[in-house]
């Protein structure tokens, strides 16, 4: 083989190299996109449930007991805004085209967010455990309505934690491969992290069927 024959070779492996190369970074790079967006549409689907919390202890069908506790950790989950606040600031998309594209987002929910969803979700399941109050506060129409409400905010909430947590799961499997960590494919972008959190729903509320089989 002649020397130009061989710097031809070399070159093709090293542009199908850099193709393979380009191929998994982009592939990382959409899976790390498709966390940020879980993690969104998980944010927005637990707003929804502390919201429909808020209107059910407003509603004063609850004792009020349960009314006061459910609205007090419903109102510190709405409060805690400072983790939203980052969401929103660190996606690629939210800000304007011309300003910073910070690549952060993937390290997870700040503790305090985490605490006070865990919170909530202990409260609710104390305030509907008895399924006998539960029946009468479904005796009444609006009462009815606030429950199913809420059920179905709850288990979208459930499920967009499972999709987000497994949109984790598939960037880290990813990001474990030797030649992603050797030729640093990941760039300055952060671990993604899982989100643990208390959203067992008591086994008295009614889980929705067909009006919560996919968050939005």
């Amino acid at each position: 083989m002649t020397w130009s024959e061989t710097a031809v070779l070399v070159l093709v492996v090293a542009a199908l190299a850099a193709w393979l190369l380009w191929v998994a970074a982009s592939r990382l790079d959409r899976l790390h996109r498709k966390v940020m967006a879980s993690r969104l549409a998980l944010d927005a689907q637990l707003g929804r449930r502390a919201s429909a919390a808020v209107d059910l202890a407003a509603s004063g069908e609850l004792d009020p007991a349960s009314s006061v506790l459910v609205a007090e950790a419903a109102h510190a989950v709405l409060d805690d805004d400072a983790d939203a606040r980052r969401l929103r600031e660190q996606v690629p998309g939210l800000v304007p085209a011309d300003g910073p594209r910070p690549r952060r987002l993937l390290g997870g929910m700040a503790e305090s967010r985490a605490l006070a969803e865990s919170d909530l979700t202990a409260t609710l399941r104390s305030a509907l455990e008895d399924a006998d109050d539960l029946a009468e506060v479904r005796s009444v129409p609006a009462g009815d309505e606030l429950l199913a409400t809420l059920s179905a905010a709850w288990y979208r909430a459930q499920l967009a934690r499972r999709f987000h947590n497994e949109a984790v799961a598939q960037a880290l499997r990813v990001r474990s491969k030797w030649w992603v960590r050797l030729f640093h494919l990941a760039g300055h972008a952060p671990m993604p992290v899982t989100v643990e959190l208390d959203d067992a729903a008591p086994d008295a509320l009614v889980r929705p069927v067909a009006t919560a089989a996919t968050p939005d």
